[in-house]
C-alpha cells in the first residue's frame, strides 16, 4: 500500500541565506502508517535535514508504473 507523507523541512535559501520552512510530500510504499513514518524518518535523517513529519495518510494509488 502507498502512503502520502507530509513533511515540514527547513531549507536555507542559497541567495539570501535566509531559512525557509517548506512542506514537502513523499509517496511511500509501506505496510502501515507507522512503517511509512519510519521509512521517511530514516531517509531524511540520512540527509542531515531539519524536518518534522506532519502527517501520514493512506493513498488511493494502486500502483506506480515506470517506463
Amino acid at each position: 500500500m502507498y502512503y502520502v507523507t507530509k513533511v515540514s523541512v527547513l531549507h536555507t535559501d542559497p541567495n539570501s541565506g535566509k531559512e525557509k520552512k517548506m512542506t514537502e510530500q513523499y509517496l511511500i510504499d509501506a505496510v502501515s502508517v507507522t512503517d511509512a513514518e519510519v521509512i521517511i524518518t530514516k531517509e531524511l535523517s540520512s540527509q542531515s535535514l531539519d524536518f518534522e513529519v506532519k502527517s501520514v495518510t493512506a493513498s488511493k494509488i494502486l500502483s506506480v508504473l515506470s517506463a
